[in-house]
């Protein structure tokens, strides 16, 4: 904890404290004796300026509290619509790791080629391991590379067919144990060597750009731009669209080919596994250990955790916000309760007069009600135009949700007029009990 800060916290609290408890002492010392008569007196009124103060920091409370409670509720909304995205892979129990080869002891492609090869072969035979892959660059993890891809395709006009594009080499067993779906075509098998023709796989969202009305198995690609000199590769596969940026928005069209055509030095290791995944850590570790004892791992964590870890910062401002937005509730049912507590007490006479004169208790408990509900009301109008200009400042943390989105505001009104009730009730039915000739003698 720093230092500073709770220094400043003590500080401002203690201050805070202070001004609130001056301000009504020099108020109270100003005050001329004959004026409360001329205020309330023994009709039990509550008073004319200071009346109208206590009512002022009401619907101030009551604003504040929807304008927050809106911020809440519509991060609430946007956080559960982020949890209902389809990444496109299935994260459950798949373990995770780093490997970056030295250049020095793999200088060659071959060497390469040949580590991975082995690792993966090692690991695919341990007990509780599903599948194993590696790829350049994990879902969600904002990672890998892209660039200008040349489509060779009549769906689109020629100016068109050099998008930019995700570029993601992987070993044939990625697709099975990052939990991608195969839409059409293939996945990369063992037979795809540097040796064999060169094939890629695309994502759905490619698939439907560029070949809209055909089939775009058979069809070709390569790197670069126009005048690019890479090697045509021929499409064998379609899987479904992943999300590698964030889960929040699409990324870029994407590009597979096999690793073993053209062998990347850095790669990340996707495991699926039968049992808990980071159970196997030690075992996955051995495996690598026994190709190449001098090589190490790192950033060994579960999709799980990787996931986890994404969704925390936005997790975080929805705690905070929510946090504020329920004490900013919670003191806005005590303003209500406690200016209707205080305005039954100052109104004693006034309500045993009305029930000497005939009035029935269920008028009376109408009576203090609707005086709450009104504070409630104005404060709930205020709240939503005040919301309605501030929200818009949340928008680059909402995903799915409009800032001005009606049900959440219409949700959060409804909570604070149900809190305001709640709150009311209790004076209220305080105020029916009143014994009219007890009221009469008040004061």
């Amino acid at each position: 904890m720093d230092g500073w800060v709770l220094l400043f916290t003590l500080a401002i609290s203690v201050l805070t404290g202070i001004l609130f408890g001056l301000v009504p002492a020099f108020h109270s010392a100003r005050r001329v004796p004959y004026q409360d008569l001329k205020e309330g007196g023994r009709t039990g009124g509550e008073g004319g300026a200071s009346g109208r103060v206590r009512r002022v920091l009401v619907v101030c409370e009551v604003a504040l509290s929807l304008a927050l409670l809106a911020g809440a509720g519509l991060l609430l909304r946007s956080f559960v619509k982020v949890l209902g995205v389809d990444a496109g892979f299935h994260s459950g129990k798949v373990l995770t790791m780093h490997v970056a080869l030295p250049e020095k002891r793999y200088s060659t492609s071959e060497q390469r080629q040949t580590f991975y090869h082995e690792i993966l072969d090692r690991i695919d035979r341990l007990p509780g391991v599903e599948a194993a892959g590696a790829t350049v660059a994990l879902p969600i993890s904002g990672q890998g590379g892209s660039g200008t891809t040349t489509i060779d395709t009549q769906e689109v006009p020629p100016d068109k067919t050099f998008p930019e594009a995700d570029w993601r080499p992987v070993t044939p067993g990625y697709f099975k144990a990052i939990g991608m779906t195969l839409v059409r075509g293939r996945f990369f098998t063992d037979a795809d060597t540097s040796h064999s023709a060169p094939v890629a796989i695309i994502d759905d969202s490619l698939a439907r750009t560029f070949f809209r009305h055909e089939n775009p198995i058979g069809k070709r690609l390569r790197l670069g731009g126009s005048g690019s000199k890479a090697p045509w590769m021929t499409i064998v596969g379609v899987v479904a669209h992943v999300r590698y940026r964030s889960l929040e928005a699409p990324s870029r069209v994407q590009v597979y080919w096999p690793e073993a055509q053209m062998p990347s030095g850095s790669m990340s290791l996707a495991i699926r596994t039968s049992v808990s995944p980071l159970s196997l850590v030690p075992a996955v570790e051995k495996a690598i250990l026994s190709v190449d004892p001098n090589q190490p791992v790192y950033d060994v964590r579960t999709m799980e955790q990787l996931r986890s870890e994404w969704l925390s910062q936005r997790f975080l401002s929805l705690l905070l916000v929510g946090l504020f937005a329920g004490i900013a509730l919670a003191l806005a049912a005590v303003g209500i309760y406690g200016v209707m507590a205080y305005s039954v007490t100052r109104r004693t006479h006034e309500i045993g007069v009305r029930m000497a004169l005939g009035a029935e208790r269920r008028d009376v408990l109408r009576l203090v009600i609707g005086q709450g509900l009104k504070l409630a009301l104005i404060g709930v109008c205020v709240g939503v135009a005040a919301a309605l200009a501030l929200t818009r400042f949340l928008a680059s943390l909402l995903y799915g949700v409009k800032p001005t989105d009606p049900l959440t505001f219409v949700a959060v009104s409804l909570v604070l007029i149900a809190v305001a009730l709640a709150a009311c009730y209790i004076p209220a039915r305080r105020a029916t009990r009143v014994d009219p000739m007890e009221a009469l003698r008040y004061e």
